[in-house]
């Protein structure tokens, strides 16, 4: 089925176009690089996986209850316009919000593939361009695996919200080759990694589960590897190119902010923007799960070197300055233990089920060899003749002549 049949609205035409601006930078140091960088190329190597292997796609899910998701964290729990819905309304409601999440989640996995494309192109170091290359296919996979659930599972997709639109626009179009850095890796990934980590960890539903821990443990090396280069490379800017830096932060920080309301979903159930967009400020959840949200960005901020009197200002008015001093390394270390101990219990499973089968299949070869000892002395107690027919036997056996055995 096309995908432009399961979106809630018409999302435009099939392309999107961004005008690029900059120059695509070749590197001929062949023999140098960063170790750390190198060590993180080595590590994106390694840990490459298939989507459609690692994941159990035959698991189900209930398209009206995709995520588990409480009553309490649906943004119409506590409104006059909640008593009014039936049972099938608010698995509708459901539906709806899991599909506009992971919606958006697919988009910004696309235009992180398209990034790190750019970062592999503009970037001067040849470590960078290496790790960018697998990145590049990382965010190919995500975008894979969140479109087959979306299209398989939920059956409904949104079109890309429009301060996610602009971000990933303004990331694009500017010409400076460290932007896609900034805004992707630490901007829409790192709030996205949060959103992935909220979910994956509140989510009883095994199929979402998986999906988000192993994204998570690819998205903990990119966010990393955009610390690194960024970091390094910060240090060697003047006061007025760190305040630009800052300002795009700063505005980059209140779109994603903003793109966590959801409005788009209450529209789709008839209640009016304006009223949408105050029901979602007043949500005590939202409010929750934008403060964590900003647990990967801030301290990513301020670990860059960009921690200007404005940009922590802004913070303060977000409600998130204090998520400056969260342990950045200690969350991605806690991605990457909870994809590998999926991975174990499905290793285990495995072998369970490989060792049931050869243990059903020495038994049955057991009952096998059994009926045909049993077989084989009945033939004996037949007979058989010899010669051309006049040999000796105890039953009617045929001799090998063709003869038959006189009794």
């Amino acid at each position: 089925m096309s995908t432009h049949e399961l979106y809630t609205k018409d999302p435009g035409a099939d392309v999107w176009q961004v005008p690029a601006s900059g120059a695509a930078r070749f590197s001929w140091e062949y023999a140098d690089g960063r170790e750390r960088l190198l060590a993180l190329y080595q590590k994106g190597k390694d840990k490459q996986w298939d989507g459609a292997k690692r994941i159990d796609w035959e698991l189900e899910v209930d398209p009206y209850n995709p995520l588990g998701t409480p009553d309490e964290a649906l943004t119409l729990y506590g409104t006059r316009h909640w008593a009014k819905l039936t049972e099938k309304d608010k698995g509708e409601l459901r539906q709806h919000y899991a599909a506009w999440n992971f919606s958006q989640f697919l988009h910004g996995e696309q235009g992180a593939m398209v990034c790190a494309a750019r970062i592999v192109e503009s970037v001067p170091d040849l470590d960078a361009k290496f790790y960018s290359a697998t990145q590049t296919m990382d965010e190919a996979r995500h975008a894979e695996v969140f479109g087959r659930f979306l299209h398989e599972k939920v059956g409904m997709l949104y079109p890309i919200n429009d301060s996610l639109q602009g971000l990933l626009g303004d990331t694009l179009r500017d010409s400076r080759w460290d932007m896609p850095y900034l805004g992707m890796q630490v901007l829409i990934e790192g709030l996205a990694l949060a959103a992935f980590g909220m979910i994956r960890d509140t989510t009883d539903k095994p199929l979402p589960k998986q999906i988000l821990a192993y994204v998570m443990q690819d998205e903990a090396r990119h966010v990393a590897f955009g610390r690194m280069a960024l970091r390094d490379y910060y240090k060697q800017l003047t006061a007025a190119e760190l305040r630009e830096r800052e300002e795009f932060v700063i505005e980059g920080c209140y779109l994603m902010r903003d793109r966590l309301r959801g409005v788009e979903v209450l529209e789709n159930f008839g209640i009016p923007r304006k009223e949408a967009e105050q029901f979602s400020e007043q949500s005590e959840f939202l409010h929750l799960f934008r403060k964590l949200l900003f647990s990967r960005i801030v301290p990513c901020v301020k670990d860059i070197g960009l921690w200007g009197e404005r940009l922590q200002k802004a913070y303060l008015d977000m409600g998130v300055f204090e998520m400056g001093d969260s342990n950045l390394d200690l969350l991605m270390t806690q991605d990457e233990e909870i994809a590998e101990a999926l991975d174990r219990e499905r290793f285990a499973a495995e072998e369970a089920d490989r060792v049931a089968e050869v243990r059903s299949a020495i038994a049955e070869g057991a009952d096998t060899g059994t009926n045909t000892g049993a077989g084989s002395d009945t033939g004996a107690g037949a007979g058989t003749g010899t010669g051309t027919g006049t040999g000796t036997s105890k039953g009617t056996g045929t001799d090998a002549a063709g003869g038959t055995g006189a009794p």
